[in-house]
Formats: C-alpha cells, structure tokens, sequence
C-alpha cells in the first residue's frame, strides 16, 4: 500500500508539472533583421567582384584595394603573354630544327627562327619550350587563384561591415613573473568592454 501511495504521490506531481508548463506564455518573437547586413549584403560584393574584378571593393568602399587587384592580376597576365610568345617562338624554332635534321633537308624557315635562337641545339629549344609551357599553366592557375582571392576579400569585407571595432576592445602583452613557480613570461590581455 505504501508503494501504491508513493507511485501516486510521484504520479500527480508530474501530472501538475506537465500542467504548469502548459501555461507558460510563447517567447516573443525576435526579429532577425539587421539593417547592416541586410543594406550591404556579403552575396552581393561576391557576386559584383567575381563579374568584374574590383568591383566588389568599390561596392565595400574600398576603392585603396583596386589597383592592387588590378596590379596582380595585369601582373599575371603580362606573365602569362610573356611565357605565351616565348613558347610560340621556342615551338617554332624547334619544329624547324627538328624537320631539318629528319628530313636531312635544308629548310627555308631557317631564317625565320628568331636570331637568339638560331644558335641554340633541338634539345636546348625542347626543353625551353617545355618550360614556358609550363610556365603558361603556372600564369593561368595564379590568375585564377588571384581571381579567386579577389571575390574572397570581397565577400570577407561584406562580412565585417558591422564588425565593430570601437574604444572597449583592448590587447596587452606584458612581462609576467609568477612567483610560485619562479619563471619570468609574457601575459596576453584581451579586454572586451569597460
């Protein structure tokens, strides 16, 4: 009887937690909206930077950051039309060379072949021209990987748009000794607000 009055007991106290919880009013509704983020959206400067490189920066207001994305990636292109003539020239006068000594012909491309590579041996221009065609393929991966880092920075400003960077944020490095196990150090203070 005793385990029936228990089981009761422990049976009712449940019943009326269950209907005390029921009574409690919903939470307010909270509003997601943040002016910020919504005014200056990060897809936004993604997408204008990955259409037109720099584009993105001006969106953010950063215009100090185009000529640097400018410079990079004229930077790998003057590489990649460097690399690209060379190739076409060293290819050429491979060719040549090749022709004539299977051929056993003299060949009237000759004097065609760039006066700084007339001298050079098949085998020499063989491996330039493998060079600056892998060099090509180096210049066209930094571009796009320039590109890339372009849309990212875009994208990473956006983002840290309402980041904010006010007075209450503080870092302090300073000397340290502790006593109790008498080593000298440095401490690192990060103070967020007053």
């Amino acid at each position: 009887m005793k385990s029936f009055l228990s089981f009761s007991f422990c049976s009712v106290l449940l019943l009326l937690g269950l209907y005390a919880s029921g009574q409690t009013t919903p939470p307010p509704k909270q509003n997601r909206y943040d002016s910020v983020t919504a005014a200056h959206p990060p897809k936004k400067a993604a997408l204008k930077s990955a259409l037109v490189p720099g584009l993105g920066q001006i969106y953010n207001k950063k215009i100090w950051k185009v000529p640097i994305v400018y410079g990079a990636l004229g930077t790998s292109g003057a590489i990649f039309f460097y690399n690209l003539n060379n190739y076409q020239d060293t290819r050429f006068a491979y060719r040549v060379k090749y022709n004539m000594r299977v051929n056993r012909t003299d060949s009237a491309l000759f004097s065609q072949i760039k006066p700084n590579l007339q001298p050079l041996p098949e085998e020499s221009l063989k491996y330039y021209r493998n060079q600056f065609r892998r060099d090509i393929d180096y210049s066209v991966l930094f571009f796009i990987v320039l590109w890339g880092l372009n849309v990212v920075d875009a994208a990473v400003d956006a983002h840290l748009k309402s980041f904010d960077v006010g007075n209450d944020l503080s870092l302090r490095i300073a000397p340290g000794y502790s006593e109790t196990a008498a080593t000298h150090g440095l401490s690192l203070r990060l103070t967020i607000g007053k």
